[in-house]
This record gives C-alpha cells, sequence and structure tokens, in this order.
C-alpha cells in the first residue's frame, strides 16, 4: 500500500510539474513598458522617443522557450519625445507619416536560444507602412508571482538597431543617423488571470 502511495504521489507531482511547465499566454503592461528608440542627431546630441500605450500579447514557454511568440502594436499617438513639437515633427510626413500610419507593429516569426536568459527573437517590424524583418536580442529577466499584482508575471529587456530608410523614413539622412537603436523593457501578465480581476 505504501509503495502504491508513493507512486500515485509521484504521478501528481509529475503532472504538477508539466502543468506549470505549460505556456502561458501574458497580456503586456502598458504601464510598465517602455519602447526607446534613440538617434543621432547632427553629431551633437542622442535623443530619445518613447512609444507609449503599447497593446500585445505574449506565449512565454518557460521549459521551451523557442516556442514562444510575441505581438505587439504601438500607436503613434502614444510617441513622447518630452518636447512636443518634436512630437509633431516626427509624427509628420516628413517622418512616420502617423495620419497615414498610425501604428507600429511587431510579430514574431522565429525565436531560438542565445545562452541562459537570453534569446534571440526575429519577428516583422512595420513602419511607415513598411514590413522589414528585425532581429531582437532578449533577456529573460524575470518569471513568477507578481508580489503586489498577484498574478503570474514576466519581465524582458530587448534591444534591436535599425535603418529607417529601410522604411521608407530617411529625411535628413546622413545628418540625422540613419541608424535607429531601440531598447525595450516590459512586464507581462498572465492574461487569464488578469481578465478575471
Amino acid at each position: 500500500m505504501r509503495a502504491l502511495r508513493y507512486v500515485a504521489l509521484a504521478g501528481l507531482l509529475a503532472t504538477a510539474g508539466t502543468a506549470a511547465a505549460a505556456p502561458v499566454t501574458y497580456k503586456l503592461d502598458p504601464g510598465h513598458t517602455m519602447v526607446l528608440f534613440s538617434w543621432n542627431h547632427f553629431g551633437f546630441s542622442n535623443p530619445t522617443a518613447n512609444l507609449g500605450q503599447v497593446d500585445g500579447t505574449l506565449v512565454y514557454d518557460e521549459a521551451a522557450p523557442t516556442k514562444s511568440t510575441v505581438e505587439a502594436t504601438l500607436p503613434l499617438a502614444g510617441l513622447d519625445t518630452f518636447v512636443p513639437k518634436l512630437d509633431e515633427h516626427l509624427k509628420s510626413k516628413d517622418f512616420l507619416d502617423a495620419a497615414t500610419y498610425p501604428t507600429v507593429t511587431f510579430k514574431s516569426t522565429k525565436v531560438t536560444s542565445a545562452g541562459k536568459d537570453k534569446l534571440k527573437v526575429v519577428g516583422d517590424l512595420t513602419v511607415h507602412g513598411v514590413t522589414k524583418p528585425v532581429t531582437l536580442d532578449v533577456t529573460v529577466n524575470k518569471v513568477g508571482p507578481h508580489p503586489m499584482m498577484k498574478v503570474q508575471t514576466a519581465g524582458f529587456d530587448a534591444t534591436a538597431t535599425i535603418k529607417r530608410s529601410d522604411f521608407g523614413v530617411g529625411a535628413y539622412v546622413p545628418n540625422v543617423s540613419d541608424e535607429i537603436k531601440i531598447r525595450i523593457t516590459t512586464e507581462a501578465h498572465d492574461a487569464s488571470a488578469a481578465d478575471k480581476k
């Protein structure tokens, strides 16, 4: 009987372990997500803008991270450089033409491991109506229960470099750099738990 109980307990533990390792669908938290991009301005400075108001979904599998996926939409209405006139200029037809192309989107197509807690996420980035493949270098910061929100949470940082002229946004190159550096930090919460709140 005792041996049978041990077998049953082992089975329960194995089942629990499998459940814990299942993929989780997370909703990106716009209040704890920053998508920063920076450029060089005539060699004098390196301004930065934030694309806020992100709306996105992340499916993350701790046991098999390379099976993970992410999709995000960033409305240009959320673009913020902390300089209102610069915001207007970046949204104008000189650059992003937000009236015609109101969102930036990213959809992953492939995830590969790049070491402990490191991933390379390849995806389609659409800016200014042009879609190009981009690779994000991702660091998995932490996955676990959020101490304040009481839901399963995943946190990531990511970086990438793109050429804006590839997306048809080439005004003032090379005086204003073609190269755009992107830095992302995000928290995402278990979508099923968040729906119940």
